[in-house]
């Protein structure tokens, strides 16, 4: 089935900004609640809201094999689940309802009434729900920083690094979408020269700047994924903030790895890109540096030119931008990340999340964490309004966004946006 919904010629009759994430090549998915607190599925373009639930009830998806309540429920994960044919489909179809040569549903008031509304109208929800959450560690810049930190230069990359899609199996029920605060953690920590832990107030508030893939069922029990098959299982991406405690995981990672200094939160972009809609973006990976086996290599252009921003905006005052990176300088792409987690036959599931891990660039500039930013805080980051951050402080939010852009064309993740509050108190 051909993309038509990337036409980058096609205008919308909806009034969409020059500088919006969401044209009508965009074409996201989304769960909202709407002005009659009814919850439904919808898109986005430019700054409307579009109620899926209803476009389906009125018509206008005849001739797609959709079951009655496909957008009518409070996760995407049925929709998702039904595959890319569906998901193709239905796309195509949204982008020929609004595009400016179409006038049936343009001219009905009656039909746009009950199918549009302004974003303040909605309130973005959790998109899928998530059954299984892993995060991978995928950035050799990243990877290559944090060992140089605490190893040293010559042995900053472990010896299976350059060898397999590092990961672990996170959690996924305090993942949270933009808007929704998160707590300053406690936990044992081990202070500089004491011999026993202490207990109390994570110090080291980190950000990291992470996108996630959301998968479709993909496999049975003890059936891996190949690596050339692999996107077909991948419905679309989100912006990932997986906020880390580094003074907790330093102390309790070894020798099980990340546990209540990665638990406690994660926050996304609650509009899933597809990865359709992000096909003008592909390009070549970093080179690999040592031979991959066979299970593992793939041809052909599997990373994706997105760029990213951090911003921290103290309470009251502008926001800094803080770091610029991209999604291209991942060394482990997301086919490869997926096709080694399903290798030994675990099976995938619909609305399943895999963050890639921390996504730092070259440059300093560029890196994905305060860790690597403030170099462990040895180099605090000032703010516009004067003061400096060395981690996040309470009251503090973090703002990341994404986009693409190619020949006149943007394709967006809007952001995720989320406040760190002081630690929770019983009221």
């Amino acid at each position: 089935m051909p993309l038509s919904a990337n036409n980058p010629d096609r205008k919308s009759w909806l009034h969409v900004d020059k500088n919006s994430d969401f044209p009508i090549q965009n074409i996201p998915f989304g769960v909202f609640l709407t002005r009659d607190d009814i919850i439904t599925i919808g898109t986005r373009i430019g700054d409307t809201a579009i109620d899926l639930g209803a476009l389906h009830q009125l018509g206008y998806f005849e001739g797609i094999a959709l079951t009655d309540d496909i957008f009518l429920q409070d996760t995407l994960n049925d929709f998702i689940a039904d595959g890319r044919k569906t998901w193709r489909a239905v796309r195509n179809r949204i982008a020929e309802i609004f595009d400016s040569e179409n006038t049936r549903l343009k001219n009905n008031v009656k039909h746009k009434e009950i199918v549009l509304f302004r974003l303040d109208e909605i309130e973005m929800q959790l998109p899928v729900q998530i059954g299984d959450y892993t995060d991978f560690y995928s950035s050799i810049e990243h990877a290559t920083n944090v060992g140089t930190m605490f190893r040293d230069p010559d042995n900053a990359l472990l010896p299976n690094w350059l060898h397999i899609p590092v990961g672990y199996h996170g959690r996924s029920s305090s993942i949270v979408p933009s808007g929704i605060p998160v707590h300053r953690p406690q936990g044992q920590t081990l202070p500089t020269g004491a011999a026993e832990p202490v207990f109390g107030p994570s110090k080291l508030i980190d950000f990291e700047l992470e996108m996630a893939f959301i998968t479709t069922d993909a496999n049975d029990l003890g059936e891996p994924i190949p690596v050339e098959e692999a996107e077909e299982y991948i419905f679309g991406l989100v912006l990932l903030n997986d906020w880390s405690a580094r003074d907790i995981q330093k102390w309790e990672y070894v020798p099980l790895g990340p546990f209540l200094a990665k638990n406690f939160a994660s926050s996304i972009s609650p509009w899933i890109i597809t990865l359709d809609a992000l096909e003008p973006y592909r390009v070549e990976g970093p080179k690999t540096i040592k031979p991959q086996l066979d299970y593992l290599q793939y041809k052909g252009k599997k990373s994706f030119d997105i760029n990213l921003e951090v911003s921290i905006q103290p309470k009251g005052a502008k926001e800094s931008v803080v770091s610029k990176s991209n999604f291209k300088y991942m060394y482990w792409n997301m086919a490869q990340q997926l096709a080694h987690h399903t290798v030994n036959g675990c099976p995938v599931n619909s609305g399943d999340m895999m963050g890639s891990g921390t996504i730092s660039g070259p440059t300093p500039d560029s890196y994905g964490s305060m860790l690597e930013l403030t170099w462990k805080g040895e180099k605090p980051i000032k703010m516009k309004d004067g003061s400096e951050r060395k981690f996040i402080n309470d009251n503090d939010t973090v703002i990341m966004r994404g986009f693409c852009e190619k020949d006149g064309t943007r394709i967006g993740f809007g952001e995720v946006s989320t406040k760190l509050l002081p630690v929770y108190s019983k009221k």
